[in-house]
């Protein structure tokens, strides 16, 4: 048989960031808010309970503010949604030209909102895949966040019959090109703009009793910080982590952002240059909450000069670091996805 007309085998590499709503909209804001805070990964209050907190108490309020600040920072679409189409679209074109013995797709995917990884999942059925491979854009895992993920692939395998192979690549949070890429935005970022007195990397936060029964996340963002500090060379004092988007009543892993920028000016701290890499792509809460409500409490507290500094979004070392992270699974499928597909062509032959 001509090797030209053999079929491929079927990959599809998934990109998956948490979500965004539809449109900066008080109705697509609410439906957003109400997928996102009824999963119990995120909300663990007993689920009763909770209904009730978020129908009476939250849903009704909450979208009106949130809608007003997506509509600070859209454009044509949510900055979540343009970025990911960009770090597809990049990894694409890395990606496609070298793997040419599949028939490959790359496709992004929200655990929230649109394209929903549910909806993802079922186009996989109507063209069945010999593997797919997901990549969570939350550098440091946790339950939180990368979770709901693996939760939507264990409700989708219970309805199929052929199921693809599955690769899932838990987090990245101190692979030598996270932390590179990282420390390369801070450099090029200062070589322009200055160095500030204080570096504060900010990671979203999470429940302290999320983290006391084995969350890994405030450990895993600690490492992330770390690194990057030795990378850039800093001192003990040139640098902090801490942990933003405080929500409810709770205690929260601390430090807290809001009240150590505060602690920061009241001290006399004049300048401050602040970024999240947490975070993959920049959204609501680093264009919104971390570069402009913070630089508000810092500037109220008596400090001067501040600045938020990208998300690695598709900078060129990003694009990278996601193509070292899905070829090592691509090229091991190389022999493995071929052999399948000669053994069951073999079969076929016999059995005729």
């Amino acid at each position: 048989m001509d090797k030209s007309s053999e079929p491929k085998p079927k990959v599809t590499v998934i990109i998956a960031n948490l979500g965004t709503p539809d449109e900066a909209t008080v109705p697509a804001v609410r439906k957003f808010l109400k997928q996102f805070l009824s999963d119990t990964r995120v909300i663990e209050i007993p689920k009763f309970l909770w209904q009730i907190i978020l129908n009476l108490f939250i849903l009704p309020f909450r979208p009106k503010r949130v809608a007003h600040a997506y509509a600070s920072i859209w454009s044509a679409d949510s900055p979540m949604r343009e970025i990911l189409a960009e770090q597809v679209d990049g990894l694409r074109q890395q990606l496609i030209k070298k793997y040419h013995d599949f028939d490959l797709k790359i496709v992004p995917a929200m655990t929230y909102g649109n394209p929903g990884i549910a909806q993802v999942l079922q186009n996989l059925k109507a063209d069945q895949q010999d593997h797919v491979l997901l990549l969570p854009l939350f550098p440091q895992y946790s339950a939180t966040s990368t979770a709901p993920l693996y939760d939507a692939f264990a409700k989708w395998s219970l309805e199929q019959r052929n199921l693809p192979g599955l690769t899932i690549i838990k987090d990245y949070y101190q692979h030598p090109l996270y932390i590179q890429a990282l420390a390369n935005s801070i450099i090029e970022y200062q070589q322009k703009h200055g160095v500030a007195e204080k570096l504060l990397m900010s990671f979203h936060g999470i429940p302290l009793p999320y983290a006391d029964k084995g969350d890994p996340y405030p450990e895993r963002c600690r490492v992330t910080a770390q690194k990057v500090a030795e990378k850039l060379n800093l001192a003990d004092d040139q640098w902090a982590i801490s942990f933003q988007s405080r929500f409810g009543k709770q205690e929260w892993v601390k430090p807290y952002t809001d009240q150590l920028l505060k602690e920061w000016a009241a001290q006399g701290v004049k300048s401050v240059q602040i970024l999240s890499p947490a975070f993959s792509a920049d959204c609501l809460e680093t264009l919104e909450e971390l570069a402009i409500q913070n630089e508000e409490f810092f500037k109220q507290a008596g400090g001067q000069e501040y600045a938020y500094i990208p998300a690695l979004n598709s900078r060129t070392d990003h694009i990278e670091l996601l193509q070292a992270l899905v070829e090592p699974h691509l090229h091991a499928l190389k022999n493995t996805l071929k052999s399948s597909t000669h053994d069951t062509e073999d079969a076929s032959h016999v059995a005729s």
